[in-house]
């Protein structure tokens, strides 16, 4: 009998932003980097791009007229760390942040971020994304699942999320940060 030589396992690599940014060449498919490991997931579903387009743009007929700042569409990075990117599904910049957006990504912290959550998409964008951006300060967080046709809006509150807004198919769930600011799921995916 011979005894089997166990291998070591390999070292994970871990990356910083910059080093992933520069290696990288674009992609249209989700790939965020969390603590220094590159996640990517498959490409979304027609229903999620139809309701991210849609949110977009009622997004920015509300903002842009009145001048509060842009709605972004990813794929875009929001870094915020040396080894954090994400890739949130809309992404709300106000004027006065504008300094945050840079050539390649946006670096800082943004005033609303939106997810719409995808086949497999459930922990990271309810349990993993929903901390982060607790953690790191973003003052509102939209949450939208197609399949329980469910829209839910966060609002920081003493560091903590708090449940804004909640709407199920016709009815509208309205911001706190941006006033005025109403959609329902049925618009959204028509």
């Amino acid at each position: 009998m011979s005894i089997a030589t166990l291998s070591r396992p390999k070292a994970r690599r871990t990356w910083t932003y910059d080093e992933f940014a520069a290696e990288s060449s674009e992609t249209n498919l989700p790939t965020e980097l969390w603590d220094g490991e590159i996640i990517m997931s498959a490409a979304p579903r027609p229903l999620h791009q139809i309701i991210v387009t849609n949110f977009a743009a009622a997004l920015n007929e509300h903002v842009r007229p009145r001048r509060l700042g842009r709605g972004i569409v990813s794929p875009i990075d929001v870094v915020f760390g040396v080894s954090k990117a994400v890739q949130p599904d809309v992404v709300f910049v106000a004027s006065a942040q504008t300094s945050i957006v840079e050539s390649a990504c946006i670096r800082g912290v943004p005033e609303l971020l939106v997810e719409v959550i995808s086949e497999g998409t459930w922990r990271r964008d309810r349990v993993d994304k929903k901390a982060l951006y607790e953690q790191f300060g973003v003052a509102e967080y939209w949450i939208i699942d197609p399949d329980s046709r469910l829209i839910e809006v966060f609002t920081l509150a003493k560091g903590t999320y708090q449940l804004h807004a909640r709407s199920v198919g016709p009815e509208k769930a309205g911001s706190k940060l941006l006033a005025g600011l109403k959609v329902s799921f049925n618009q959204l995916e028509a």
